[in-house]
């Protein structure tokens, strides 16, 4: 992203097709009509990463059922800094690709400014019809200057604090939302409330997860980020930035994180069931990562609350393109429109708390609870959030410079560099790979 990333969401409510309608509308008029008319037989290839909802909720068997001769062949990839270049490789050469492809937020920027030509431009398929009823920024960030609309829009990455209410409560800590929140007003008292975790926390376990999490965490309250409204990159001179790698390096200097990467360390999977790490930044996707991996044992153990201080953040959501090359392009069409209507934007979220993207699903997610959080407002907490986030811009090279960051604190917790040592590496990082 690029343009606005994240926002204070819409009020309005927006009219949507019925989801009959969606599964069953016409092909464009003739531009990219590459595939078989609605009713013939088709395979659909689909690429995702993490846990993007649709899978889990049922859709992909749902869409065959209404949608006879239509057949998903689905793939996902873990972690998406594994994925992204993976599928870069494939688009250069034009083989291997999906005809549908996951696109996280702070890659759609990339997607709009460097690689228009390799994806399709919905306007001229059946998700055309698909486009209207977004929260504003979130559609925005998909269109090229020139008004091609590159990915429909899937969720957004509302952010609260996801807790083992049971950890904190054997180290003497508060384990109701409200009172815990109370304990910490900012990042520095979210801090200091881990000094007082670790010293009453079992041996080998941990106030948070990693520091490139926190560090997550930090930014998503802030807006201007690496990039500046001309996309231009300020990540080496933007303050914000540097003080939150300052104070995620701070913590786990200090021991307060288990030192673990995110996604790619099977430690870290393993951590949400075997309480290595009490909290973690928790956009609201988080929370079906974390009932994956805790599984049923962990069912009352979680709990949510605010960001220190009360403020919102988002930090991440997604969209499902079109690659240029599929052959599919109106059956695709058809199925991403189909799987972001409001409906099952609603249903994702209720099954794995990916928050939705299009202002019609959003009342109707607004009082949702999760027993498996005990019993929280998951949906008053995550509107709330998302409401008082700041618009963010985002540059075309944000996932790289984000992702060099991260594994610049991943070295201070795991092999001792200094702050200053592995800021600099950071930016050397980056330089070599943007210029």
């Amino acid at each position: 992203m690029q343009t606005p990333r994240r926002t204070a969401v819409a009020t309005a409510v927006v009219a949507t097709s019925s989801l009959l309608l969606l599964a069953a509308c016409g092909g464009s008029d003739g531009t990219g009509d590459t595939g078989p008319a609605p009713g013939e037989p088709v395979e659909i290839s689909v690429g995702l990463f993490g846990t993007m909802g649709f899978e889990e909720a049922g859709l992909f068997d749902e869409y065959e059922q209404l949608n006879p001769g239509v057949t998903i062949r689905y793939e996902s990839t873990q972690g998406e800094t594994n994925y992204w270049p993976a599928l870069q490789t494939r688009l250069a050469s034009g083989t291997g690709v999906a005809d549908v492809q996951g696109i996280e937020v702070a890659r759609i920027a990339d997607v709009t400014t460097n690689q228009p030509d390799m994806w399709t431009d919905l306007r001229e398929t059946p998700a055309g019809e698909a486009l209207d009823g977004y929260l504003e920024w979130k559609s925005d960030a998909a269109t090229t200057d020139d008004g091609a609309v590159l990915g429909l829009g899937t969720d957004i990455g509302p952010m609260a604090i996801c807790y083992r209410q049971d950890l904190l409560g054997q180290a003497g800590l508060p384990t109701d939302p409200a009172a815990l929140a109370a304990e910490m007003p900012d990042w520095n008292g979210f801090l200091a409330l881990g000094e007082r975790y670790q010293a009453n926390a079992p041996e080998g376990n941990a106030w948070h997860d990693s520091a490139g999490g926190l560090f997550n965490a930090i930014i998503s309250q802030e807006s201007e980020l690496y990039s500046n409204a001309a996309g231009e990159p300020v990540y080496d001179t933007n303050p914000v930035i540097r003080s939150a790698f300052d104070t995620a390096a701070r913590a786990g200097q200090n021991g307060l994180t288990a030192r673990l990467e995110q996604y790619l360390d099977p430690a870290w999977d393993q951590g949400f069931a075997s309480g290595s790490f009490a909290t973690i930044a928790c956009p609201s996707w988080m929370m079906g990562y974390i009932k994956g991996k805790a599984g049923d044992a962990g069912s009352g153990q979680w709990n949510i609350t605010t960001l220190p201080g009360g403020a919102g953040g988002n930090w991440g959501g997604s969209y499902l393109g079109i690659p240029a090359v599929s052959e599919h392009k109106d059956a695709a069409g058809r199925l991403i429109a189909w799987l972001t209507a409001p409906e099952q934007q609603e249903r994702v979220f209720r099954e794995v708390a990916n928050f939705p993207s299009r202002t019609a699903a959003l009342e109707s997610v607004s009082d949702a609870t999760d027993p498996y959080f005990s019993d929280a407002p998951i949906g008053k907490i995550f509107s709330e959030s998302a409401e008082s986030a700041p618009v963010q811009t985002m540059g075309a090279n944000d996932g790289a410079i984000e992702e060099a960051i991260v594994q610049a604190l991943l070295s201070v917790e795991t092999t001792g560099a200094s702050p200053e040592q592995a800021w600099s590496s950071a930016v050397d990082t980056i330089s070599n790979q943007i210029g």
